[in-house]
């Protein structure tokens, strides 16, 4: 693994835990007292646990924080041949709750990871005690921006993402580049973000997240999120907390507005200034509204 956690450690302080998958190991971290009310953080695509580094140690000292790394992602194993589907990505989940005894859980999800934190809540709604939702969905979308398409493309496509880094490599310096200016600054924190996805073999999961986006019924994925997408109003009444970057170019405010319309008990934020990776664009503002939030959840049954 080329990720070194010496150079990462005044950002991820954190001692990586790991969890088998039928002989594929599966990292995660899991801070705070084990008898805390438990945050479970589910990344998408192209991040891993790294995303949520802030949060875990704001969180930590009051909630039980664990974060995994999907398959193929961050520090977890990266085969080249796995059944990398949404319904699959569920599974890993919901076997790691299941080991870990998570109960009444706060789920924070970003990314990709709406569709796949809500894919475990969907089948566990009683287990589920508050939403925070960044820049995320876990319905259909009416469109795929046109560089994700690209990233689509047969053969082309698989060069561009594995060869060219055209994914997680765009995704961090147009973000750092118009986005989040002072951690730019930080070579550290740059590195953590790119440092999991340096090689062609260690890219295969963004191409395949970037190919299991499902845009019509023809897609292996697509009765998998239209049924999570048709579950949802088993959470109309869940408190919930929305936080959301107005610049983001793909999870846009549609996706946002979609949230609003199925969540009745939400707290709704839209951040002008942050785009996509709200929680590094915006993190004083984050750290606020997800405290406040946080304290003022009624107590677990």
């Amino acid at each position: 693994m080329s990720v070194d956690l010496a150079r990462l450690k005044s950002h991820y302080p954190f001692t990586p835990l790991r969890f088998d998958r039928g002989g594929v190991g599966m990292s995660y971290v899991d801070e705070g007292h084990a008898d805390a009310p438990p945050i479970l953080f589910v990344h998408g695509n192209p991040t891993w646990s790294f995303y949520w580094r802030r949060m875990i140690r704001n969180l930590s000292p009051t909630h039980r924080c664990v974060a995994p790394d999907h398959v193929g992602c961050g520090l977890s194993d990266k085969p080249q041949e796995y059944d990398y589907t949404l319904r699959r990505r569920i599974d890993d989940l919901e076997a790691l709750v299941t080991s870990l005894g998570l109960k009444d859980i706060v789920l924070a999800v970003h990314d990709w990871g709406g569709a796949i934190g809500m894919g475990y809540a969907v089948r566990h709604p009683e287990n589920i005690r508050a939403l925070m939702i960044f820049n995320t969905a876990a319905f259909r979308s009416p469109k795929i921006p046109l560089r994700i398409a690209a990233c689509r493309l047969p053969v082309v496509g698989e060069w561009m993402v594995r060869g060219g880094n055209a994914f997680v490599g765009a995704a961090v310096h147009l973000k750092f580049a118009t986005e989040s200016r002072t951690l730019f600054a930080d070579p550290v924190v740059k590195e953590g973000y790119l440092a999991p996805y340096d090689t062609w073999d260690n890219r295969v999961a963004v191409q395949r997240f970037v190919e299991d986006i499902p845009m019509n019924a023809g897609h292996p994925s697509w009765t998998t999120l239209v049924d999570i997408e048709q579950r949802l109003k088993a959470f109309e009444q869940t408190p919930s907390l929305v936080i959301w970057g107005r610049k983001d170019w793909c999870f846009d405010t549609w996706h946002y507005r979609e949230w609003l319309a199925r969540l009745k008990n939400v707290q709704a934020h839209l951040l002008p200034d942050a785009g996509h990776w709200v929680v590094d664009d915006a993190p004083e503002t984050v750290d606020e509204l997800t405290a406040g939030f946080l304290a003022a959840l009624p107590e677990s049954a």
